[in-house]
């Protein structure tokens, strides 16, 4: 093609630059390009294999697509091609080295803003997360196991806080004092994700913090700080740490019981996590914490609401039921704490359960050795029959002794699943009642099956009868009596002046 032109040119000689477009079916501008071109750019230009490709007629959506989703694989792009465009004549292996290609040089947009950090200030911030491994075997069984994983930000020496139950916020705060007593003190502030331990919600960057650590966390004399939610990247040190922590410390050993696995996260802290050649310091954790951040820690004291922990009490949750589960098995407690929290402990065969702020102990139980028992303490809960006998006095004390009891026993019979609603309700409608007549009430309880609703509707009837005037015996008739006397209305349909017929008996 580019022959073509230089030859119909000729150099001035031959067709116009508009007229060579024409001939040739290409765009002038196309024609006055290569004109430009001397012999030697040409000829490198025909021999270099990446001056053109079948993809570079869709550089513009490719670049489009790479802008507004830079993760985009070429799977997808090519998908997309094709959704446009139909079948594209290139292979996938050409299309994933174009795609590639392009990735290089194309700006895309940025997931988020980095910025370089700089060194931190030492005493500063400790960065604080938890974590997980499962299939950790401890004694023959294969466990997970809950721990907490502290990065001091400036030397990085780390400690390493281990739980074999879930992590809640006593366990959680527990595990801080054990992080500060091993470090000698407190940094200024600490960072988190958004745990529930630690942040209950947000909105527009307001925190609302768990009240029991924010307590824990004033009274200590730390900062929290958390991070945005969903951004782990805003604390790095601390989930590098987490993950050395998983693979080195746990993974791959086993351990003959829980006290055992705590001593071996600790001889790992002291001979291989602190004192290894620190990959971005350079530096021995341990060593450059002694030389140039221990003296910046505050001092630290255990405050008086993690020393009741350290005393062996569990945490325990309390269930909607005044329930607590211990070793596979459900433990009452007063109905005070339902969904409360308590402390457990065992004292030899027995389990004892104290208020966490007092420290009292609220309920002892026997241990069970089995698994799926319930352990109740009938004085937990409200004792219901008490509770009927007291709305039963009640009754009496209204209707007199016998006759409360014959009221009682009518309302047991009707209704005996609901004998405490049906007692509650006639308590109530007895009381409300100015006057009662108790020989009155004496034929209902005779005479028919009484429940506390129809008890108001003869009631009602009675006092809307006294109103009136007339005789409650008529206003209350009951089942089985003689009709009621229709002489009042024996005169009906009779205008004035017309002859009355009487309607009686023949």
């Amino acid at each position: 093609m580019i022959h073509k032109i230089k030859a119909l040119h000729d150099d001035g000689q031959g067709l116009s630059i508009r007229a060579i477009g024409q001939e040739l079916g290409i765009s002038r501008n196309t024609v006055r390009k290569y004109l430009r071109q001397d012999v030697a750019a040409i000829e490198a230009a025909q021999t270099d294999r990446e001056r053109e490709k079948k993809l570079d007629v869709h550089y513009d959506y490719i670049a489009y697509l790479l802008r507004a989703f830079p993760r985009l694989s070429s799977v997808k792009v090519a998908r997309k091609l094709r959704e446009k465009l139909g079948e594209l004549d290139v292979s996938e292996r050409s299309l994933r080295r174009y795609v590639q290609r392009m990735k290089t040089t194309i700006a895309s947009r940025q997931r988020r803003y980095y910025e370089p950090v700089l060194d931190m200030v030492p005493g500063v911030q400790c960065q604080v997360d938890p974590g997980e491994l499962r299939e950790v075997e401890i004694g023959g069984e294969r466990r997970t196991v809950h721990f907490v994983v502290f990065v001091l930000s400036y030397s990085r020496l780390t400690y390493v806080g281990v739980s074999f139950t879930p992590l809640d916020t006593t366990t959680f705060i527990r595990l801080h004092d054990e992080a500060f007593r091993y470090f000698g003190g407190l940094p200024e502030e600490c960072v988190y994700d958004q745990t529930k331990m630690v942040v209950i919600s947000e909105q527009f960057r307001e925190l609302e913090v768990n009240q029991r650590f924010q307590e824990y966390a004033t009274t200590a004399g730390f900062r929290i700080h958390a991070c945005c939610g969903y951004d782990p990247e805003s604390k790095g040190k601390v989930e590098a740490g987490v993950k050395y922590a998983k693979q080195d410390a746990f993974y791959g050993d086993t351990f003959l019981d829980e006290a055992d696995l705590r001593r071996h996260i600790q001889e790992w802290l002291d001979t291989v996590a602190n004192v290894r050649l620190h990959g971005t310091t350079g530096r021995q954790p341990r060593a450059h914490f002694d030389a140039e951040e221990r003296a910046h820690l505050r001092p630290y004291l255990t405050p008086a609401c993690v020393g009741r922990e350290a005393d062996g009490l569990a945490p325990r949750q309390v269930d909607k039921t005044g329930l607590i589960a211990w070793k596979a098995n459900k433990y009452s407690v007063p109905m005070a704490y339902q969904q409360g929290r308590v402390g457990a402990r065992e004292e030899g065969a027995t389990l004892q359960v104290h208020d966490l702020e007092s420290g009292e102990v609220i309920a002892t139980h026997a241990l069970h050795l089995g698994k799926g028992h319930t352990t109740r303490n009938e004085n937990h809960y409200r004792d219901h029959r008490q509770r009927e006998t007291d709305l039963e006095q009640a009754i009496a004390q209204c209707l007199g002794e016998a006759l409360g009891q014959q009221l009682c026993g009518c309302l047991r019979e009707a209704m005996p699943r609901h004998y405490k609603d049906q007692l509650r309700g006639a308590r109530r409608l007895l009381e409300a009642e100015p006057e009662l007549d108790l020989t009155l009430i004496s034929d209902w309880v005779t005479r028919e099956r009484l429940t506390a609703g129809r008890l108001k509707e003869r009631l009602d009837a009675t006092r809307q009868a006294r109103a009136r005037g007339r005789d409650t015996d008529e206003a209350v008739p009951a089942t089985g009596t003689a009709p009621p006397d229709l002489t009042p209305y024996a005169r009906l349909g009779h205008s004035s002046g017309q002859q009355e017929v009487t309607h009686g008996a023949a």
